[in-house]
């Protein structure tokens, strides 16, 4: 975990896609010379086609314009909406795409998970937002709930080579081809005076640093931790050492899905509910709409915002990003953000109510906390992945997703 902190940030919570999706947007609309986006999914939806046309124009007027998605949780878009983009230049790589095996999908784990924009090397956007209309809130009753932040400052020039490192894997297809490349915005900040580090997690250099954050953090905690995560399913460290904070007074308080997008994934959740609440650890579900964000305040300063949860998936298997960010103003937003959150849109969960038929239940939570923490050490047992780039064809067939 050798990331350089970066001072003097700007910095802007956007709840939601109602905040993310128009100042994303705008900043596409306004680019002069390069985007660079990194997302899981797109979906040809009213939000895909509207990221679509917005590329469109930013490549006519000359703008470069790369694309890494995921070649699982991107895996629908049709042969016109990606004919369209490569017609005038965009550049559109899959992150290990895989045709479909007797019907089913082979590509399920270490996904490209991370969510990041970068306009001109000026201003970024980090969080767990996807380009699909179920982060809107007219979607309907499934919509999502989740957060970004858009900065602007020295931590975008962080975010911007992370992307040009993933796309310096591609640099010899680039050179095969000559479709792909053709040839600052305000910001209404929170805070002025941020400062924060692009903590990224990948299967070769960088296997643990998101989760040592949250530990560093969670254990130097003095008055308060809120951590308010879709997928909840944490290692044995991260988890001794939240019980520890309670244990020595934190007020330890963990948002997590009422209203699951995923079932299973909230039947494993629950599974350490009472491991957490004998402690005094507070559990609130969420209940309005599924929880998909992935953020966390601790104390009156450290923050963090981005795409990991804290499951295995994310923690052991896919490449995530986060920004951990140090800043009274930001955390203090986001704090009473989550604490309306808690108070009028979560249901308490209690000891007595967990407690209910346990004695029958511990044997089946012993063995399924075991193998799920077990589960990426498994998945090492296939056979040995390596990172894979492939530009997606005008004429790429559909084949076929945990966000």
């Amino acid at each position: 975990m050798n990331e350089q902190w970066r001072t003097d940030n700007q910095v802007r919570l956007l709840i939601n896609g109602e905040d993310y999706f128009p100042s994303a947007f705008a900043a596409i609309e306004q680019a002069r010379e390069e985007i660079l986006l990194e997302t899981f999914i797109i979906f040809e939806d009213k939000v895909g086609r509207q990221l679509q046309q917005l590329l469109i124009d930013a490549a006519r007027r000359g703008v470069r314009v790369q694309m890494l998605v995921d070649g699982y949780g991107t895996a629908d878009l049709s042969h016109d909406y990606l004919k369209a983009l490569y017609d005038v230049g965009v550049q559109l790589l899959a992150f290990d795409p895989r045709p479909k095996r007797l019907g089913m999908r082979t590509n399920l784990f270490r996904r490209l998970h991370r969510k990041i924009l970068v306009i001109d090397g000026e201003v970024g956007f980090v969080g767990g937002i996807n380009y699909s209309a179920d982060h809107l809130a007219d979607f309907g009753p499934m919509a999502k709930q989740d957060y970004a932040v858009q900065v602007r400052g020295p931590i975008v020039a962080d975010l911007r080579q992370a992307t040009l490192t993933l796309l310096a894997e591609s640099a010899q297809l680039r050179r095969r081809s000559h479709r792909w490349w053709q040839r600052a915005l305000p910001l209404a900040a929170d805070s002025t005076q941020a400062s924060m580090t692009l903590s990224i997690r990948d299967n070769l250099d960088h296997p643990n640093d998101i989760e040592r954050h949250y530990l560093k953090a969670i254990g130097a905690a003095r008055e308060r931790i809120i951590i308010a995560n879709a997928y909840f399913f944490p290692g044995y460290r991260l988890l001794r050492t939240l019980r520890n904070a309670a244990r020595r007074g934190v007020k330890v308080t963990l948002v997590l899905q009422g209203m699951p997008d995923m079932p299973l994934v909230r039947l494993c959740s629950r599974l350490l509910y009472n491991y957490l609440l004998r402690d005094g650890v507070r559990i609130f579900e969420y209940c309005e709409r599924p929880l998909h964000g992935k953020v966390a305040v601790i104390d009156h300063h450290w923050s963090t915002v981005g795409s990991s949860n804290l499951d295995p998936l994310s923690l052991s298997l896919n490449l995530e990003a986060n920004l951990m960010i140090h800043d009274q103003a930001l955390n203090e937003r986001l704090h009473e953000h989550l604490q309306e959150l808690c108070r009028h849109r979560c249901k308490p969960v209690s000891l007595q109510r967990v407690l209910r038929g346990y004695w029958w239940r511990a044997p089946l939570i012993f063995l399924s906390f075991h193998f799920i923490r077990h589960f990426p050490a498994m998945v090492g047992w296939l056979p040995a992945h390596v990172l894979r780039l492939k530009a997606l064809p005008a004429d790429h067939q559909p084949a076929g997703k945990t966000t």
